[in-house]
């Protein structure tokens, strides 16, 4: 017998089609399981939609074509603290969601491509899901500047692209085709800056960022956005993603004695930042991006992780979810990812949960895989709850997310809470 709580996320997931059948009656409707729709009391009245408390999937096993679904994850190189829970997650949901019935009765295949960190490994992959695999939607890439090279292909195509990574030009025109499930650079940024100016009270700020497409829309948003919230870079520095030693870089930064360094990359190098700092006896506090949302960051950087602050999703810290929508989700999540896993879902794992659930949601309601059908209910997807938000996608705004789904963590003790 299966986990309860892996059983619920089945049960979730199979819902799907139940509630596109019976999501037509009149009132008000509040998400809380992988799908959108409401369900009907015995009184007629709309209700909260949440997967049913059994132990066991009694779904009818699908039959027929699978709906082939391709995945480009950074499974190696610098990029696979990130794809290797994206993948994990992404495994788990395909035999959970055949377990449940398939979609639209049909079995689920996800064809998972890794990339190895390379853009270009990136563009052979994505070219392989679609011409060979005949993927109907591709998930990824873990990476920004991965991401970025198989937009321009999946844009071309007309194939949906449910984007895994945070840079601002991922959701920047033509996004006919693209949609993400992370919050993007600005939002993180925006809370950063919130947390500096308005909590830590700091005004001068030392800029160390990776020259990759992540670090450098990170500190594009930070010089734009500093104005708004009386700040100041006072020094700037880049390194390169394969960099090991940052303290020259660091060395210049002190001689501009900020009051706080902001580090925006994803590991190795933010890693490195911290443990080159403590060596140069800078004190400063460390704030760093959404991209060191994992347990990596803490294994690199060692002692030195502790007391670095940053912007994060709530899943880090589950107790920080108030919606109860979202709320049940996570907790669904987090159960089902741990039993799978045996371990807790990094931000990234929830990435990839969000991503598949959006996608899924949306051929669910559109009742078909034929692409202009799935990209019209990816545009008018509302109130799907998922560890990263609750999405409100437009035909315009293919994001979905607002500042309010991020919160700030701080390592501490070796794990994360909620900052002050």
């Amino acid at each position: 017998m299966r986990n309860r709580y892996v059983a619920l996320l089945v049960l979730a997931l199979a819902s799907l089609l139940v509630l596109a059948v019976t999501g037509c009656g009149g009132g008000t409707t509040t998400t809380t399981a992988a799908a959108e729709g409401p369900t009907t009391t015995a009184s007629g009245d709309t209700g909260t939609t949440t997967a049913p408390a059994s132990t066991e999937s009694t779904a009818v096993a699908p039959t027929g074509d699978p709906i082939v679904i391709g995945a480009v994850l950074s499974a190696t190189g610098p990029g696979s603290p990130l794809g290797e829970p994206e993948r994990a997650t992404l495994k788990m949901m395909e035999t959970e969601l055949n377990n449940a019935g398939g979609v639209l009765g049909r079995p689920v295949k996800i064809v998972i491509e890794d990339d190895q960190t390379n853009p270009k490994e990136a563009v052979t992959a994505v070219t392989k899901l679609l011409q060979q695999d005949k993927a109907i939607a591709v998930l990824g890439s873990s990476t920004s500047p991965s991401t970025l090279a198989i937009k321009p292909i999946t844009e071309q195509a007309g194939i949906p692209l449910i984007a895994l990574a945070a840079a601002n030009k991922i959701t920047e025109p033509p996004i006919d085709w693209t949609w993400r499930a992370p919050p993007r650079d600005a939002l993180a940024v925006q809370k950063a800056l919130e947390y500096i100016s308005g909590v830590m009270k700091l005004k001068k700020i030392g800029l160390l960022h990776d020259e990759n497409a992540y670090g450098a829309s990170g500190a594009a948003e930070i010089e734009k956005r500093i104005g708004d919230f009386g700040l100041e870079v006072v020094a700037k520095e880049s390194y390169k993603t394969e960099d090991t030693d940052l303290t020259a870089q660091l060395t210049k930064i002190k001689a501009a004695n900020p009051e706080v360094i902001v580090v925006w990359g994803t590991n190795p190098g933010p890693a490195v930042a911290a443990k080159n700092m403590k060596q140069l006896g800078m004190t400063q506090p460390y704030v760093g991006s959404h991209g060191i949302a994992n347990k990596k960051f803490i294994d690199l950087a060692g002692a030195a992780a502790e007391g670095v602050i940053f912007p994060a999703g709530r899943l880090l810290v589950p107790s920080s979810f108030t919606d109860p929508a979202q709320k049940s989700v996570v907790d669904t999540f987090v159960a089902a990812y741990k039993e799978a896993t045996g371990q807790m879902p990094p931000t990234f794992a929830g990435h990839a949960f969000g991503g598949l659930t959006l996608l899924v949601n949306a051929i669910t309601k559109a009742g078909s895989t034929d692409a202009a059908a799935v990209q019209k209910a990816l545009n008018e997807t509302r109130g799907v709850a998922t560890p990263d938000g609750i999405y409100n996608y437009t035909t315009t705004d293919h994001d979905g997310l607002t500042v309010d789904d991020l919160t700030v963590v701080k390592i501490q003790n070796g794990t994360w809470v909620l900052a002050e």
